[in-house]
């Protein structure tokens, strides 16, 4: 949803209140000399005339609804008018009637675009229709994410939509203990979110059966196999009933994604955003051409500008999203890394302080690129250039959310040179080059060959490599793209099947 009216409108009758006192005893009321000193008079007496302003806002008309909010129960409709929202999005207004009736649907979208109310509002709306008593361990919806950052956020618009109704929900991950996930499951749900491979946990060992499960969505399904979650997936659908409504939501069509979509819709209703435009329009990108040496000097020059005040910048490894932090925390500017690594604590308290402002910049790795749904963004810096060209429309995506507008800036040097010429080919366009900055490598921007690409794969433990990538510090084992799945567990068949990634624990 977009369009956030300034003054939200709450969705309650309008009246007088009881309490109120007459005009006499507004603080800006100043009764003439002679009434002051007039005797009482006893008996009916008409009322008082209202000081104007006291009724100004009565005089207002009410705002009128969306038609496709206008389908939703009131208690819905107030909730998002509680969230200041007027006009749904493009994705709102193509699923929203179709999943009140029941339909699956196949949608394609790309980040921002209002995705998880598109399918929230209708779920709380079934539910709150179609009532049953709750059983333990069975959750009548089940949202699927790719992250715990997803899952997480996507129980935050659950509670906010929910609000004023009586729904039993709860969010599941790794990297935290169970017992309360089991306490919560024991209850009754009516909604579940969660990550795979947790949920997986928990069915293994009869905390939860999916028999029951009337809407399922499968959200971020490319990152989902990008992540080698597959073969957790397909365990996951064999124990849905087969009735039952599913939603299916992509960010991009490859063929491996639509033959997993085969699988789990049925004569889906077809949701496609605008896909012959990756970017969304409202980014304003700008391109930095720099050696590698400098960039971490050209980083912390940019963010010394104080109109970024709410900024992400993305690294390629997870040792140098550190680095990079601590560099920045050494200059003076507040800042926070999230990636696989880190507790789920520590990626809880980064996030709360980025959106609460006591954190200004927010480092991150790839497994955040999705999963970070931040109100007022304002800057997102590719520190480094993302390998696959696709990945850097979803993280220039953490910023122009919800209609707003924002700037996406590339760090780039010569070793990337050949991932920007990707890029631009994904998006169709050149993006703008900004020169006028004191560490502009000409060198860089000219790359081609070898130059322009990172040395080989035998040669990435040494100093090339890691200079590329932050220097200074070595990848475990020597290696460059060693998976790391924390907590000694070793997953099963999860190899991801374009390229090889290092994403950290088990979601």
């Amino acid at each position: 949803m977009q369009n956030k009216h300034p003054h939200p409108v709450h969705g309650h009758a309008m009246h007088p209140p009881a309490h109120a006192k007459p005009a006499s005893a507004h603080p800006h009321h100043h009764p003439h000399p002679a009434a002051a000193h007039a005797p009482q008079q006893h008996g009916a007496q008409p009322p008082p005339l209202p000081d104007p302003a006291s009724i100004h806002g009565l005089l207002e008309a009410p705002p009128r609804v969306h038609p496709i909010f206008a389908k939703l129960l009131p208690q819905i409709q107030r909730a998002v008018a509680d969230e200041g929202y007027v006009t749904p999005t493009p994705i709102q207004i193509q699923s929203i009637p179709h999943l009140l009736e029941g339909r699956d649907l196949l949608g394609c979208a790309q980040t921002g675009t209002g995705k998880t109310a598109a399918f929230v509002l209708p779920m709380l709306q079934h539910l709150v229709q179609h009532r049953k008593p709750l059983a333990r361990g069975r959750p009548r919806t089940l949202i699927l994410a790719p992250t715990r950052e997803l899952a997480a956020q996507i129980g935050d618009s659950i509670r906010a939509y929910g609000r004023h109704l009586h729904i039993a929900h709860t969010v599941i991950f790794g990297g935290v203990g169970q017992r309360p996930q089991e306490v919560a499951l024991a209850r009754g749900l009516d909604i579940l979110v969660a990550t795979p491979g947790r949920l997986l946990d928990l069915m293994n060992q009869g905390f939860v059966h999916l028999d029951a499960v009337e809407i399922f969505v499968l959200d971020e399904a490319d990152r989902m196999l990008d992540m080698g979650f597959i073969r957790d997936i397909r365990k996951i659908i064999a124990k849905l009933p087969p009735h039952r409504q599913s939603l299916f939501f992509s960010a991009t069509l490859q063929p491996e994604v639509v033959a997993l979509a085969k699988t789990l819709v049925r004569d889906p209703v077809h949701v496609t955003i605008t896909p012959e435009k990756p970017t969304v329009e409202k980014i304003a990108q700008k391109l930095l051409f720099v050696d590698r040496a400098h960039k971490e000097a050209l980083l912390i020059q940019l963010l010394q500008n104080n109109g970024m005040d709410r900024v992400i910048v993305f690294a390629q490894q997870k040792h140098a999203a550190n680095k990079v932090c601590q560099k920045l925390n050494n200059a003076g500017i507040t800042a926070a890394a999230i990636h696989g690594n880190k507790s789920q604590s520590a990626r809880t308290a980064a996030l709360a302080g980025f959106k609460t402002g006591q954190v200004r910049v927010l480092v991150a790795t790839d497994i955040a690129a999705r999963g970070i749904d931040v109100d007022g963004i304002t800057h997102v810096i590719n520190y480094h250039m993302p390998i696959e060209p696709e990945t850097y429309v979803h993280r220039i995506g953490r910023t122009a959310r919800a209609g707003a507008e924002g700037d996406a800036i590339s760090l780039c040097c010569a070793e990337e040179r050949d991932f920007l010429r990707d890029i631009e080919r994904l998006i169709r366009q050149q993006i703008p080059v900004e020169t006028q900055h004191p560490f502009h490598s000409e060198a860089a921007r000219h790359a081609t060959g070898a130059a322009a690409r990172p040395p080989p794969k035998g040669q990435r433990g040494g100093g090339q490599h890691r200079q590329q990538h932050g220097g200074g510090h070595k990848p475990h084992s020597g290696g460059q793209h060693k998976p790391s799945h924390g907590g000694g567990h070793k997953p099963q068949g999860r190899a991801p099947f374009r390229g090889v990634r290092s994403f950290g624990g088990r979601r």
